[in-house]
């Protein structure tokens, strides 16, 4: 089972991130994501036995409530890029609030993966919603423009849950369903 830790955007924000994806709907080479399946890695795991799920979701469960984030507003709004404007592989909305809460599930949730064996993070976490992943750089100064001159705000959202979601990959692209759901209190 491939699976990642996230919180997903409500189905109310799912036209607004078609729209700002439209607005690079010229920038050839990029791959855009399903706008209805937005959301925030919290953790991604990988490929993980179905025998070890039952441990996983004890655990996932305690560094949710380690991280002792109350139910929050987070506002989806501007964007970037990893890993650089100059090499572009993924395009992002970034958060005008609820990062830091969203930081705070990370990094609990890190620590108690990372002691069950799963890889560590090799970079910071940003917290952001994958728009696009760039296949080629034919439309690179059209997502640098972009970048650089727009601050389009997708919208707010309450968070009061984060999901265990597995992802099966398919032609059409990623089918993701949630296994678990672990609540804010």
């Amino acid at each position: 089972m491939r699976l990642f830790v996230s919180v997903d955007l409500p189905d109310e924000l799912t036209d607004a991130v078609g729209d700002v994806q439209d607005t690079l709907s010229a920038a050839e080479g990029l791959n855009f994501t399903d706008a209805g399946q937005a959301h925030v890695t919290l953790k991604f795991l990988g490929d993980v036995s179905e025998t070890r799920l039952p441990e996983l979701k004890r655990e996932l469960a305690a560094g949710v409530a380690e991280a002792d984030v109350d139910p929050f507003t987070a506002r989806v709004g501007g964007l970037g890029v990893f890993p650089s404007l100059e090499y572009i592989s993924v395009l992002w909305a970034g958060f005008e609030a609820g990062g830091d809460e969203l930081t705070r599930l990370h990094e609990a949730l890190e620590d108690r993966t990372v002691e069950m064996g799963f890889d560590p993070e090799t970079h910071e976490f940003t917290p952001h919603v994958t728009l696009a992943r760039m296949e080629h750089a034919d439309g690179k100064e059209l997502v640098q423009e972009r970048v650089r001159e727009r601050e389009p705000t997708i919208g707010a959202f309450r968070v009061e849950e984060v999901r265990l979601t597995e992802s099966t990959l398919t032609d059409e692209g990623p089918v993701y369903s949630t296994l678990e759901r672990f609540r804010l209190e």
